[in-house]
C-alpha cells in the first residue's frame, strides 16, 4: 500500500543516507586498525561520536521544533557529505591520522544527531497517525538492507581498493540523501514554536517536563539509556572481536555484518503483526530477551557463521524495540513538542552509549575480548525486568492495554 510522494522522498533520502552509515561503520574501524591497534583508541572513536552527540542534543531539539524540519534535512546531509569528502582527500595524499579520525566523526556526530530528531519528527507530518506502524517498518527494512546488508560488504570491498574509497563513497550518498529530502513537500512542516521565542535552555525544559510527565515514555527512556550501554560494550570493539578472535579480515568482517542485516528483514516485517496480537508490553520485553540471549551466546562463539547467526538474532531484537518506542512516541507527543521530546528521550540513550563505549574498551584492554558480550547480556536481562514491570504495572489499570498504556501520565 503506498504511503504517498512525501514518504517515498523521505524513505528514498533515508535509504541513501543509512547506506552511506553502513559505509562509514566499517570504513572508519578498518581506517582506525591501519593506523593503530590500541583497543582503548578504537573504542575510543565510538565513545567520542557518541559524546558529540550527547553535547548538542538538547539545543538541535529546539532547533527542530523551530526551523523547517525539511530545511533541516537536506542542508545536515549535504554537510556531512562535505566533511566526508575532505576527509578521504587527506587520507589520498597522505595526511590521514587518528586524530583526523576523531574530528570528522565528531563533525558526523553533531550532524546525525540534527538529522535523525528531524526525520523521526516530520514522519507523522507526512503520514496518517494509524499508518506509523507501517511506516517505521518500511524505513527499518530499508535501514538494515542498507546500512548493514549492502553497506557493510561494499565498504570492506572499497577498502580492498583504497583506504579512502569507501569514506569517498560514502560522502556522495550523503549528498544523493541531501537533494532527496530537499525534494520533500513543504506542507506538513511547520515551524511549530510560538513567539516571541525563548531562551534554547526554557525551550528544552517544556520538552523535558512533558517527558518526566508521561509514565511510559520516560520510562522507556531510561530503560533506552541502559540498553544502549548493553549494545555499545560489544560493538565498539566488535572489529577486534571479529579479527582477533573470529579470524577474519575486512571483507570476511563486513561480510558478518551483512549477513547480520537479515535480521532487520524479519524484524521489520514480524513487528507490526506481533505488536498487534501481544501489545506493545511483552513485545518489548520479548525483544529485549532475544538481545540478552544472543549477546551470552557470542561470548563464547569461535566459528565466524555462528556469530554471524546470533548476530542476525541480535539485529531481530534491535529492530522490534526500535520500531515499537519510536511509533509510541511518535502517536502519543504533541507536534509542537515532537523535536524536543525526541532529544529529551534520546538524552539517557547517548549518555549509555558513551558510557559503554568506554566499558566496551576497557573490559577489552584489560580482561579479554568476550567480557563486554557477557556484561552485555547480563545488563539486557535487568533492562527486560524494568520493562516488565512497567508494562505490568500498566496493565493492571486497563484491560485495553495499548490504550491504556499511551495516555498514561503520573499526575
Amino acid at each position: 500500500m503506498s504511503l504517498g510522494r512525501g514518504f517515498r522522498q523521505l524513505w528514498a533520502g533515508n535509504a541513501a543516507g543509512n547506506l552511506s552509515d553502513g559505509l562509514i561503520f566499517v570504513a572508519i574501524p578498518l581506517l582506525a586498525t591501519s593506523l593503530t591497534t590500541d583497543a582503548i583508541l578504537i573504542a575510543g572513536l565510538a565513545a567520542i561520536y557518541s559524546a558529540m552527540r550527547l553535547l548538542v542534543v538538547v539545543p538541535v531539539g529546539v532547533y527542530v521544533d523551530r526551523y523547517d524540519r525539511r530545511t533541516i534535512l537536506w542542508i545536515t546531509n549535504l554537510s556531512r557529505a562535505s566533511l566526508l569528502i575532505m576527509m578521504a582527500v587527506l587520507f589520498a595524499i597522505g595526511f590521514g591520522s587518528v586524530p583526523l579520525l576523531y574530528v570528522v566523526l565528531a563533525g558526523v556526530g553533531i550532524l546525525e544527531t540534527a538529522a535523525d530528531n528531524a526525520a523521526l519528527s516530520i514522519l507523522p507530518s507526512v503520514v496518517p497517525a494509524n499508518k506509523l506502524d507501517q511506516a517505521n517498518s518500511r524505513i527499518s527494512a530499508a535501514q538494515l538492507l542498507a546500512d548493514e546488508f549492502a553497506g557493510p560488504p561494499l565498504g570492506g570491498l572499497l577498502f580492498a581498493l583504497g583506504v579512502a574509497v569507501p569514506v569517498l563513497a560514502a560522502g556522495g550518498l550523503y549528498a544523493a540523501a541531501g537533494f532527496f529530502f530537499l525534494a520533500l513537500p513543504r506542507r506538513g512542516v511547520v515551524n511549530a514554536l510560538p513567539s516571541p521565542r525563548r531562551s534554547v535552555f526554557r525551550e528544552a525544559a517544556d520538552g523535558a517536563r512533558w517527558l518526566r510527565g508521561h509514565r511510559l515514555l520516560r520510562g522507556l527512556a531510561v530503560v533506552g539509556g541502559l540498553a544502549s550501554v548493553a549494545y555499545m560494550m560489544p560493538f565498539s570493539v566488535l572489529v577486534l572481536f571479529a579479527q582477533q578472535t573470529l579470524g577474519l579480515g575486512s571483507a570476511g568482517y563486513g561480510l558478518i555484518l551483512a549477513v547480520s542485516a537479515l535480521g532487520g528483514l524479519v524484524g521489520s516485517i514480524i513487528t507490526a503483526p506481533l505488536r498487534s496480537r501481544a501489545g506493545y508490553g511483552w513485545t518489548i520485553v520479548g525483544s529485549l530477551c532475544l538481545g540478552a540471549a544472543s549477546m551470552f551466546a557470542l561470548a563464547f562463539v569461535r566459528i565466524p557463521w555462528v556469530a554471524a547467526a546470533l548476530l542476525t538474532a541480535y539485529i531481530v531484537h534491535s529492530v522490534v524495540w526500535g520500531i515499537c518506542v519510536s511509533s509510541l512516541r511518535q502517536r502519543v507527543v504533541p507536534e509542537h513538542l515532537r523535536g524536543r521530546v525526541n532529544a529529551s528521550s534520546k538524552v539517557l540513550g547517548l549518555i549509555g552509549l558513551t558510557v559503554g563505549a568506554a566499558l566496551g574498551g576497557v573490559l577489552a584492554s584489560s580482561l579479554s575480548l568476550s567480557v563486554p558480550f557477557l556484561a552485555s547480556g547480563t545488563l539486557f536481562i535487568c533492562c527486560g525486568v524494568i520493562v516488565w514491570w512497567l508494562f505490568r504495572s500498566e496493565l493492571q489499570a486497563s484491560s485495553d492495554s495499548d490504550t491504556a498504556l499511551i495516555t498514561a501520565r503520573n499526575d
